[in-house]
């Protein structure tokens, strides 16, 4: 789950230029980050609860997972699957490809990215400072090996540190569901992307319906505090479709992410949590997991 991003501004890095020449950027305006988000990625650094683990912040892929007595070391190969299952999306040969991550948290998933997918370079885009600071020193050392190619940036879902036409690929893992609307992410991947380029999303939307976003509000609380937004699949392929995005291909994958999330956090979080009404509520039919794809033309 990365953090919401809302605004910002940095220039992209040219053919000469490696991704950690972005340095010339404006101030982050935290006005535009919503209370709940600040502090969540803030002061409360999310990536230490209990819910999560090894510093990535998503609900797990948890295809193939032995799920008797799930450890900690497994719920980290479920965050790391998730990546994997959105990385693969993008097309070989993946060493000509130049990428974004949207919303890249503690900035793991980008560095896996760069060491297991061989990428020409990755640069994760994250709104709040913290979160830039910290991808910056838990990654120190792939920084170092790989200084041309590796970089974290403070940027935004609608204003991302990159000219036009400059990347092949832009993707974000479980971080959408943060951004206050998803119009202008999509408009601004397209800005970012060559023809032919690649976006690749996941993360939980919710079904369509007046009711829905009550009946969130009152089962989880990220939704009732906002945190998060009860964003519709409909919604974001239609967002695509104005953007110029063809191709677009959406699978859902909930099956893979909340039965294996409810039974770890069985033995992590005390009963009746409110994060154990995930499951019910993707049972119930009010939500569910998906992976994105799309071709911009």
């Amino acid at each position: 789950m990365g953090t919401y991003l809302g605004a910002s501004g940095a220039r992209a890095p040219t053919e000469q230029e490696t991704p950690s020449d972005q340095e010339t950027q404006r101030p982050m305006d935290h006005n535009r980050i919503p209370p709940t988000v600040r502090q969540t990625y803030g002061a409360g650094d999310l990536s230490k609860a209990a819910s999560f683990a090894g510093g990535f912040i998503n609900f797990g892929d948890w295809h193939g997972i032995d799920l008797t007595a799930p450890t900690p070391d497994d719920r980290v190969h479920s965050q790391e699957q998730l990546y994997r299952r959105v990385l693969r999306t993008f097309p070989e040969p993946r060493e000509q490809l130049r990428l974004a991550e949207v919303g890249s948290g503690r900035g793991l998933g980008a560095a896996l990215a760069l060491r297991e997918f061989r990428f020409a370079a990755v640069t994760g885009v994250d709104i709040h400072p913290d979160q830039v600071e910290r991808a910056r020193a838990v990654n120190a050392k792939a920084l170092a090996t790989y200084p041309d190619r590796l970089a974290y940036a403070i940027g935004a879902a609608d204003e991302l540190p990159f000219s036009d036409a400059s990347l092949d690929g832009v993707y974000s893992v479980e971080a959408a569901q943060h951004f206050r609307e998803l119009t202008g992410f999509a408009h601004e991947a397209a800005r970012v992307l060559r023809p032919g380029g690649r976006l690749a999303v996941t993360t939980f939307f919710a079904a369509g319906g007046p009711e829905v976003a009550e009946r969130l509000s009152i089962l989880l609380a990220s939704f009732a505090d906002g945190l998060d937004v009860p964003h519709t699949l409909g919604g974001f392929t239609t967002d695509l479709g104005k953007a110029d995005f063809t191709d677009v291909h959406t699978e859902s994958v909930g099956s893979d992410v909340w039965p294996g999330l409810d039974r770890y956090l069985v033995d992590v979080v005390p009963p009746g949590h409110w994060t154990r009404n995930f499951l019910p509520a993707w049972r119930d039919g009010l939500l569910d997991y998906h992976v994105v794809t799309a071709v911009r033309s």
